[in-house]
C-alpha cells in the first residue's frame, strides 16, 4: 500500500471518507487477467468483498463478471456490471428465486433438497441456467473457525458421502470454497481432496468454481504455482474452471481518511475518531485484526503513543493503540491503508453515524473525486 502524503490526504473534502486509488485497483486487475490468460480460467469478482459499482466499468475490461450470494448482489452485478453472474448461497428464499433466475447466468446449490426444490423453476426459465452443486470436502485450510467453510458441522456445501444414488441430471458444474486470506499451497492441498472424494463426479461436469480466499493480488502469493494447479485440472477433467476471489481485486487499493475529534487521557492518552471500528470496519473487531496506519508506529516505538477509538456509543468501539512522529490533536487527520474490501459492504449506521464517503484517488491528475456522500436519509430509510 501507497503511503499516501499528507498533501493528497487533504484533498478528502470531509471525513471519514473511503478513498479507492485507481491506479492500484488497475495493478490488481492487470495481474487478474494474467492469471485468466495463463492458466485460461475465468475470475469473476465476489460482491461480498467488493462491491464499489462506481468501479465496474474498469473492473468490467478484466474480468469475466460477478459472483453473488443473494437476490440483490446478483442484481447489481447484472445491472451495473453485466457480463457472468454466479449466484450461490446456503440457501434461496423461495419468493426471491424467479427473479434471481434474470439476473444469473449459473447458480450453485447448497443441497439435493433445494436443487429439487427449484428445478423445475429453472427448466422454466427463458434463459440458459447452469445450475451447480456446491461440495465440502471436509478439509480445513483456515484456522480461525469463524471463517472456516469446513469446520465440522459446517452448513456450507454437501458432504461426498451424500452424493451417493443422486440422479445428478440437470447438474453441470461443482464448486468449492474452502479458503480465506491463503496462498496457492493450501488450494494445493485441497485440490487433491476434492479429486479423491469427488473426482468420479468430475468427468460428467462442465466447470468448477474453485470459489474465493485465493489472496493472488498478495505480494507474497505463488501465482505460477496457481496458474500449474488450475490449468493442469481443466486439462485433466476437460472443465471450464472459474475462480471468484473477492479481497484479491480490492487488496491495498484503498484507505480510510479519519479526523480527530477530542483527545482524552485515562490512563493513556485516547483519540476519539470521527469514523468507528463497529460501523466503518467492523472486521477490526470480528477477525479481529489491527489495520495499519499511515506514518504510525506499534505503541511506544514513536513519540506519542495514543488508543485510537471510534466514536459510537459501544465501549469497545476501540481500533487499537499506535504512536506517532507528532502529538495528535482535534482536527488531526489520520489515515488506514486496505480499507477498501470488507468495509463499504459491511459497514452499518449504529448509532446513526454518518457512513464514510466513497471516492477514487485518481494519480494521472492527482485529484480525489468524491462520487457518494452519506445522509440522513441514507440513516432512516434503513428503519421504519
Amino acid at each position: 500500500m501507497n503511503n499516501y502524503p499528507a498533501d493528497i490526504v487533504s484533498k478528502v473534502p470531509r471525513t471519514p471518507c473511503y478513498v479507492v486509488d485507481e491506479r492500484a485497483l488497475l495493478r490488481n486487475l492487470e495481474l487478474l487477467r494474467e492469471v485468466q490468460q495463463r492458466a485460461c480460467c475465468k475470475i469473476v469478482l465476489a460482491l461480498k468483498g467488493f462491491a464499489m459499482f462506481g468501479v465496474f466499468p474498469m473492473i468490467r475490461q478484466y474480468l469475466a463478471g460477478t459472483a453473488a450470494s443473494s437476490l440483490h448482489e446478483a442484481r447489481l452485478g447484472s445491472e451495473e456490471l453485466g457480463k457472468e453472474v454466479h449466484a450461490y448461497a446456503p440457501a434461496f428464499p423461495p419468493g426471491d428465486f424467479e427473479e434471481l433466475l434474470q439476473y444469473t447466468s449459473h447458480i450453485t446449490f447448497n443441497s439435493f433438497s433445494e436443487w429439487h426444490r427449484f428445478k423445475p423453476l429453472v427448466a422454466k426459465s427463458a434463459k440458459e441456467i447452469h445450475c451447480g452443486l456446491r461440495v465440502n470436502p471436509e478439509h480445513s485450510e483456515v484456522k480461525v473457525a469463524l471463517y472456516d467453510p469446513c469446520a465440522p458441522r459446517s452448513r456450507l456445501g454437501i458432504r461426498a458421502e451424500e452424493f451417493e444414488g443422486q440422479d445428478l441430471d440437470g447438474i453441470t458444474g461443482l464448486h468449492f470454497h474452502t479458503l480465506c486470506e491463503l496462498n496457492s499451497d493450501s488450494l494445493e492441498n485441497t485440490l487433491a481432496v476434492v479429486e479423491e472424494k469427488f473426482g468420479p463426479y468430475l468427468p460428467q461436469m462442465k466447470w468448477v468454481n474453485f470459489g474465493g480466499g485465493h489472496h493472488i493480488t498478495h505480494p507474497d502469493y505463488g501465482v505460477d504455482r496457481l496458474c500449474r494447479l488450475v490449468s493442469g485440472f481443466r486439462e485433466k477433467y476437460g472443465v471450464e474452471v472459474y475462480l471468484e476471489p473477492g479481497e484479491a481485486i480490492a487488496l491495498n487499493t484503498g484507505f480510510l481518511v479519519a479526523t480527530v475529534l477530542d483527545i482524552v487521557r485515562n490512563s493513556m492518552d485516547i483519540a476519539i475518531l470521527d469514523t468507528s471500528a463497529a460501523a466503518h470496519m467492523p472486521d477490526v473487531l470480528e477477525m479481529p485484526y489491527r489495520p495499519k496506519i499511515v506514518g504510525a508506529g506499534e505503541p511506544g516505538e514513536l513519540a506519542h503513543t495514543y488508543r485510537l477509538a471510534g466514536m459510537t456509543c459501544l465501549a469497545g468501539d476501540v481500533i487499537g493503540d499506535y504512536s506517532f512522529p507528532e502529538p495528535l490533536k482535534p482536527g488531526s487527520r489520520v489515515t488506514f491503508t486496505d480499507m477498501a474490501h470488507y468495509s463499504m459492504v459491511k459497514n452499518n449506521t449504529f448509532n446513526g453515524i454518518r457512513l464514510p464517503s466513497i471516492a477514487i484517488y485518481r494519480p494521472a491528475s492527482g485529484k480525489i473525486e468524491v462520487i457518494r456522500e452519506f445522509g440522513y436519509e441514507d440513516y432512516r430509510n434503513r428503519l421504519s
